[in-house]
Protein backbone atom coordinates (compact mmCIF):
# COMPACT_ATOMS: atom_id res chain seq x y z
CA UNK A 1 0.00 0.00 0.00
CA UNK A 2 1.28 3.46 -1.35
CA UNK A 3 1.22 6.06 1.91
CA UNK A 4 0.78 3.41 5.23
CA UNK A 5 -0.80 5.53 8.19
CA UNK A 6 0.39 5.17 12.02
CA UNK A 7 0.79 7.65 15.01
CA UNK A 8 4.61 7.99 15.72
CA UNK A 9 3.56 6.46 19.54
CA UNK A 10 1.28 8.54 21.78
CA UNK A 11 -2.16 8.90 21.59
CA UNK A 12 -4.21 11.04 24.15
CA UNK A 13 -4.95 9.52 27.45
CA UNK A 14 -8.59 10.18 28.68
CA UNK A 15 -9.04 12.84 31.55
CA UNK A 16 -10.56 10.29 33.68
CA UNK A 17 -7.56 7.80 34.13
CA UNK A 18 -4.33 10.35 34.40
CA UNK A 19 -4.86 14.56 35.20
CA UNK A 20 -3.75 15.99 31.72
CA UNK A 21 -3.78 19.74 33.73
CA UNK A 22 -1.05 18.36 35.82
CA UNK A 23 0.13 16.25 33.03
CA UNK A 24 0.78 19.19 30.64
CA UNK A 25 1.84 21.95 33.40
CA UNK A 26 5.74 20.23 34.22
CA UNK A 27 7.79 18.84 31.93
CA UNK A 28 7.58 15.33 30.55
CA UNK A 29 8.18 13.46 33.65
CA UNK A 30 12.14 11.67 33.42
CA UNK A 31 11.36 9.48 36.91
CA UNK A 32 7.79 7.96 37.67
CA UNK A 33 5.30 9.94 38.47
CA UNK A 34 2.62 8.10 39.88
CA UNK A 35 0.85 11.25 41.61
CA UNK A 36 -0.62 11.74 38.09
CA UNK A 37 -2.64 9.31 38.09
CA UNK A 38 -6.24 9.49 39.08
CA UNK A 39 -7.09 5.76 39.64
CA UNK A 40 -6.45 3.75 43.08
CA UNK A 41 -2.90 2.29 42.39
CA UNK A 42 -5.45 -1.60 42.89
CA UNK A 43 -6.97 -0.45 40.15
CA UNK A 44 -4.39 1.13 37.67
CA UNK A 45 -3.44 -1.61 35.53
CA UNK A 46 -7.28 -2.19 34.95
CA UNK A 47 -8.05 1.01 34.06
CA UNK A 48 -5.31 1.49 31.95
CA UNK A 49 -6.20 -1.59 29.79
CA UNK A 50 -9.67 0.11 29.21
CA UNK A 51 -8.32 3.36 27.84
CA UNK A 52 -5.74 0.82 25.91
CA UNK A 53 -9.07 -0.41 24.43
CA UNK A 54 -10.05 3.13 23.72
CA UNK A 55 -7.01 4.23 22.06
CA UNK A 56 -6.85 0.85 19.93
CA UNK A 57 -10.55 1.70 18.75
CA UNK A 58 -9.91 5.42 17.89
CA UNK A 59 -7.34 4.62 15.65
CA UNK A 60 -9.36 1.91 14.16
CA UNK A 61 -12.00 3.64 13.72
CA UNK A 62 -10.01 6.89 12.18
CA UNK A 63 -8.75 4.13 9.49
CA UNK A 64 -4.94 3.95 10.61
CA UNK A 65 -3.08 0.93 8.99
CA UNK A 66 -0.57 0.26 11.61
CA UNK A 67 -1.53 0.22 15.65
CA UNK A 68 0.05 1.16 18.49
CA UNK A 69 -1.12 0.96 21.99
CA UNK A 70 -1.21 4.67 22.17
CA UNK A 71 1.57 4.46 24.94
CA UNK A 72 -1.49 5.04 27.34
CA UNK A 73 -0.02 3.33 30.27
CA UNK A 74 3.08 5.57 30.14
CA UNK A 75 3.75 8.60 31.98
CA UNK A 76 6.18 9.51 29.48
CA UNK A 77 7.44 7.68 26.46
CA UNK A 78 10.64 7.14 27.90
CA UNK A 79 10.49 7.03 32.41
CA UNK A 80 8.67 3.35 32.09
CA UNK A 81 11.60 1.98 30.98
CA UNK A 82 14.33 3.80 32.09
CA UNK A 83 13.64 3.31 35.08
CA UNK A 84 12.84 -0.75 35.38
CA UNK A 85 16.93 -1.42 34.76
CA UNK A 86 19.08 -2.49 37.01
CA UNK A 87 21.60 -0.22 38.02
CA UNK A 88 18.82 3.11 38.63
CA UNK A 89 18.21 4.48 42.23
CA UNK A 90 14.94 4.81 42.32
CA UNK A 91 14.66 5.91 45.77
CA UNK A 92 16.94 8.79 45.36
CA UNK A 93 16.95 10.54 41.69
CA UNK A 94 19.66 12.59 40.17
CA UNK A 95 19.42 16.07 38.10
CA UNK A 96 19.71 16.79 34.38
CA UNK A 97 19.19 19.45 32.19
CA UNK A 98 16.51 18.90 30.05
CA UNK A 99 15.96 19.86 26.46
CA UNK A 100 14.75 23.39 26.89
CA UNK A 101 17.74 24.01 29.30
CA UNK A 102 15.78 23.66 32.75
CA UNK A 103 17.43 20.91 35.17
CA UNK A 104 14.91 17.99 36.02
CA UNK A 105 14.56 15.15 38.02
CA UNK A 106 16.09 11.71 36.27
CA UNK A 107 16.85 8.84 37.13
CA UNK A 108 20.21 8.27 39.10
CA UNK A 109 22.62 5.57 37.64
CA UNK A 110 24.13 4.33 40.42
CA UNK A 111 25.60 0.99 38.46
CA UNK A 112 25.87 -1.38 35.52
CA UNK A 113 22.79 -0.51 33.69
CA UNK A 114 20.78 -3.83 33.07
CA UNK A 115 17.53 -5.15 31.77
CA UNK A 116 15.58 -6.63 34.63
CA UNK A 117 13.02 -8.23 32.83
CA UNK A 118 10.98 -7.91 29.82
CA UNK A 119 9.12 -4.13 30.17
CA UNK A 120 7.20 -3.40 27.14
CA UNK A 121 6.18 -7.73 26.01
CA UNK A 122 2.57 -7.77 28.18
CA UNK A 123 1.63 -4.55 26.23
CA UNK A 124 2.23 -5.71 23.35
CA UNK A 125 0.60 -8.65 23.72
CA UNK A 126 -2.49 -6.71 25.26
CA UNK A 127 -2.55 -4.92 22.12
CA UNK A 128 -1.64 -7.97 19.82
CA UNK A 129 -4.88 -9.69 20.93
CA UNK A 130 -6.97 -6.32 20.54
CA UNK A 131 -6.44 -5.61 16.56
CA UNK A 132 -5.80 -7.53 13.52
CA UNK A 133 -4.13 -4.58 11.39
CA UNK A 134 -0.42 -4.66 11.84
CA UNK A 135 1.30 -3.23 15.22
CA UNK A 136 4.25 -1.00 16.61
CA UNK A 137 5.56 -0.49 19.75
CA UNK A 138 7.87 2.13 20.76
CA UNK A 139 10.85 1.77 23.00
CA UNK A 140 13.16 4.64 24.35
CA UNK A 141 16.96 5.16 22.41
CA UNK A 142 19.85 4.67 24.15
CA UNK A 143 21.13 7.88 23.61
CA UNK A 144 18.25 9.54 24.97
CA UNK A 145 18.08 7.46 27.92
CA UNK A 146 21.97 8.71 28.91
CA UNK A 147 21.21 12.43 28.30
CA UNK A 148 17.95 11.58 30.62
CA UNK A 149 19.91 10.40 33.73
CA UNK A 150 22.48 11.72 36.12
CA UNK A 151 25.17 9.51 35.64
CA UNK A 152 27.07 8.69 38.59
CA UNK A 153 28.63 5.26 37.81
CA UNK A 154 30.54 4.79 34.53
CA UNK A 155 33.19 7.60 35.87
CA UNK A 156 30.08 9.87 35.01
CA UNK A 157 30.66 8.94 31.16
CA UNK A 158 27.48 9.18 29.22
CA UNK A 159 29.14 7.17 26.33
CA UNK A 160 29.97 4.30 28.42
CA UNK A 161 26.53 4.24 29.70
CA UNK A 162 24.90 4.51 26.17
CA UNK A 163 26.24 1.62 25.16
CA UNK A 164 24.86 -0.32 28.30
CA UNK A 165 21.70 0.96 27.99
CA UNK A 166 21.72 0.13 23.98
CA UNK A 167 22.56 -3.26 25.10
CA UNK A 168 19.26 -3.30 27.60
CA UNK A 169 17.24 -2.37 24.22
CA UNK A 170 18.46 -4.72 21.84
CA UNK A 171 17.35 -7.25 24.58
CA UNK A 172 13.92 -5.82 24.63
CA UNK A 173 13.41 -5.47 21.24
CA UNK A 174 14.43 -9.19 20.38
CA UNK A 175 11.22 -10.41 22.75
CA UNK A 176 8.97 -7.79 21.54
CA UNK A 177 9.57 -9.07 17.86
CA UNK A 178 9.17 -12.66 19.25
CA UNK A 179 6.15 -11.70 20.99
CA UNK A 180 4.74 -10.44 17.39
CA UNK A 181 5.05 -6.80 17.10
CA UNK A 182 5.52 -5.82 13.53
CA UNK A 183 7.59 -2.82 13.88
CA UNK A 184 9.55 -1.67 16.79
CA UNK A 185 10.40 2.04 17.20
CA UNK A 186 13.21 3.60 18.79
CA UNK A 187 12.57 6.97 20.01
CA UNK A 188 16.21 9.36 20.06
CA UNK A 189 14.56 12.81 20.21
CA UNK A 190 18.20 14.40 22.41
CA UNK A 191 19.70 13.39 19.01
CA UNK A 192 18.81 16.60 17.39
CA UNK A 193 18.54 18.47 20.80
CA UNK A 194 22.51 17.37 21.61
CA UNK A 195 23.80 16.89 18.00
CA UNK A 196 27.69 16.86 18.82
CA UNK A 197 27.35 14.36 21.60
CA UNK A 198 25.33 12.25 19.19
CA UNK A 199 28.01 12.43 16.65
CA UNK A 200 30.17 11.48 18.51
CA UNK A 201 28.70 8.03 19.82
CA UNK A 202 24.63 8.65 19.72
CA UNK A 203 24.63 6.77 16.35
CA UNK A 204 27.43 3.83 17.71
CA UNK A 205 24.78 3.43 20.85
CA UNK A 206 21.97 3.23 18.69
CA UNK A 207 23.63 0.32 16.07
CA UNK A 208 24.48 -1.59 19.00
CA UNK A 209 20.78 -1.24 20.16
CA UNK A 210 19.67 -2.94 16.66
CA UNK A 211 22.71 -5.28 16.32
CA UNK A 212 21.74 -8.36 15.05
CA UNK A 213 17.94 -7.55 14.93
CA UNK A 214 15.75 -8.85 11.67
CA UNK A 215 12.68 -7.32 11.96
CA UNK A 216 11.49 -3.68 10.58
CA UNK A 217 12.44 -1.15 13.02
CA UNK A 218 11.95 2.55 13.15
CA UNK A 219 14.12 5.54 15.30
CA UNK A 220 11.97 9.04 16.09
CA UNK A 221 13.82 11.87 15.83
CA UNK A 222 11.74 15.22 16.74
CA UNK A 223 12.21 18.95 17.99
CA UNK A 224 9.90 17.94 21.31
CA UNK A 225 6.89 17.68 22.21
CA UNK A 226 4.96 21.04 21.03
CA UNK A 227 3.18 21.36 24.19
CA UNK A 228 6.29 22.10 25.74
CA UNK A 229 9.05 23.26 22.98
CA UNK A 230 7.08 25.91 21.35
CA UNK A 231 9.59 27.38 18.80
CA UNK A 232 10.90 25.27 15.67
CA UNK A 233 14.42 25.56 13.55
CA UNK A 234 14.55 25.79 10.14
CA UNK A 235 16.28 22.23 9.89
CA UNK A 236 17.93 18.99 12.01
CA UNK A 237 21.03 19.59 13.58
CA UNK A 238 21.04 16.00 13.16
CA UNK A 239 19.22 14.27 10.23
CA UNK A 240 21.41 12.97 7.18
CA UNK A 241 23.69 10.73 9.84
CA UNK A 242 20.81 8.54 10.57
CA UNK A 243 21.64 7.02 6.67
CA UNK A 244 23.99 5.28 8.62
CA UNK A 245 21.59 3.78 11.24
CA UNK A 246 20.23 0.08 11.09
CA UNK A 247 17.07 0.77 11.16
CA UNK A 248 14.34 0.86 8.22
CA UNK A 249 12.71 3.53 9.17
CA UNK A 250 13.06 7.07 10.35
CA UNK A 251 10.27 9.31 11.25
CA UNK A 252 10.78 13.08 11.32
CA UNK A 253 8.32 15.93 11.58
CA UNK A 254 7.58 18.52 8.97
CA UNK A 255 4.29 20.36 9.43
CA UNK A 256 4.92 22.75 12.40
CA UNK A 257 8.53 23.12 11.29
CA UNK A 258 7.68 23.39 7.61
CA UNK A 259 10.89 21.63 6.98
CA UNK A 260 12.82 21.89 3.72
CA UNK A 261 11.78 18.31 2.33
CA UNK A 262 14.99 18.25 0.33
CA UNK A 263 16.77 16.92 3.45
CA UNK A 264 15.16 13.83 2.48
CA UNK A 265 17.48 12.90 -0.14
CA UNK A 266 20.46 12.71 2.32
CA UNK A 267 18.45 9.52 3.48
CA UNK A 268 18.02 7.51 0.47
CA UNK A 269 17.65 4.07 1.15
CA UNK A 270 15.83 4.55 4.16
CA UNK A 271 11.44 4.76 4.61
CA UNK A 272 10.65 8.00 5.97
CA UNK A 273 7.86 8.51 8.49
CA UNK A 274 6.66 11.75 7.39
CA UNK A 275 5.32 14.14 9.54
CA UNK A 276 2.41 15.37 8.49
CA UNK A 277 -0.15 16.78 11.42
CA UNK A 278 1.46 19.93 13.44
CA UNK A 279 0.68 19.36 17.41
CA UNK A 280 0.77 22.89 17.83
CA UNK A 281 -2.31 24.00 15.97
CA UNK A 282 -5.78 22.66 17.60
CA UNK A 283 -7.40 23.24 14.26
CA UNK A 284 -7.70 19.95 12.67
CA UNK A 285 -6.08 20.24 8.97
CA UNK A 286 -8.04 19.74 6.17
CA UNK A 287 -7.10 16.37 4.08
CA UNK A 288 -6.25 18.45 1.03
CA UNK A 289 -3.63 20.42 3.44
CA UNK A 290 -2.51 16.85 4.80
CA UNK A 291 -2.07 15.98 0.77
CA UNK A 292 0.06 18.89 0.13
CA UNK A 293 2.30 18.39 2.82
CA UNK A 294 2.95 15.08 1.72
CA UNK A 295 3.17 16.58 -2.01
CA UNK A 296 6.33 18.69 -0.63
CA UNK A 297 8.02 15.54 0.04
CA UNK A 298 7.24 13.60 -3.36
CA UNK A 299 10.04 15.38 -5.47
CA UNK A 300 12.81 13.72 -2.84
CA UNK A 301 11.51 10.52 -1.65
CA UNK A 302 9.84 7.36 -3.89
CA UNK A 303 6.14 7.47 -3.29
CA UNK A 304 6.83 3.85 -2.04
CA UNK A 305 9.51 4.69 0.37
CA UNK A 306 6.64 6.99 1.89
CA UNK A 307 4.40 6.41 5.32
CA UNK A 308 1.86 9.24 6.78
CA UNK A 309 1.93 10.40 10.34
CA UNK A 310 1.76 12.80 13.43
CA UNK A 311 4.97 15.06 13.75
CA UNK A 312 5.39 13.48 17.13
CA UNK A 313 3.34 11.70 20.00
CA UNK A 314 -0.40 12.87 20.56
CA UNK A 315 -0.67 13.17 24.41
CA UNK A 316 -0.76 16.40 24.94
CA UNK A 317 -4.00 17.03 22.42
CA UNK A 318 -7.57 16.94 23.48
CA UNK A 319 -8.85 13.19 22.21
CA UNK A 320 -11.42 15.23 19.56
CA UNK A 321 -8.82 17.26 17.98
CA UNK A 322 -6.39 14.37 18.22
CA UNK A 323 -9.45 11.87 16.38
CA UNK A 324 -10.26 14.34 13.91
CA UNK A 325 -6.65 15.14 13.01
CA UNK A 326 -6.10 11.24 12.59
CA UNK A 327 -9.21 11.26 10.08
CA UNK A 328 -7.64 14.15 8.24
CA UNK A 329 -4.52 12.35 7.62
CA UNK A 330 -6.48 8.98 6.66
CA UNK A 331 -8.33 10.44 4.53
CA UNK A 332 -4.94 12.97 2.99
CA UNK A 333 -3.12 9.80 2.01
CA UNK A 334 -6.29 8.57 0.82
CA UNK A 335 -6.20 11.24 -1.52
CA UNK A 336 -2.45 10.77 -2.72
CA UNK A 337 -2.72 7.28 -3.33
CA UNK A 338 -5.77 7.80 -5.49
CA UNK A 339 -3.77 10.81 -7.56
CA UNK A 340 -0.59 8.64 -7.69
CA UNK A 341 -2.49 5.16 -8.70
CA UNK A 342 -4.37 7.69 -11.62
CA UNK A 343 -1.22 8.87 -12.70
CA UNK A 344 0.18 5.35 -13.27
CA UNK A 345 -2.80 4.36 -14.71
CA UNK A 346 -2.96 7.08 -17.04
CA UNK A 347 0.78 6.34 -18.34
Amino acid sequence: MLFPTTLVGSYPQPEWLIDRAKLAGRFPPRVRALELWRVPPALLAEAQDDATLVAIKAQEDAGLDIITDGEIRRESYSNLFATALEGVDLDNPGTALDRSGHPNPVPRVVGRIRRRHAVGVRDLKFLRSHTTRRVKVTVPGPFTMAQQAQIDFYSGSREQASMDYAQAVNEEIRDLFAAGADVVQIDEPYMQARPEEARAYGLKALNRALEGITGTTAVHICFGYAAIIHTRPSGYSFLPELAECSCRQISIETAQSNLDCSVLRSLAGKKIMLGVIDLADPAIESPELVANRIRRALPYIDAGDLMVAPDCGMKYLPRQVAFGKLQAMVAGARIMRMELESKRAAT
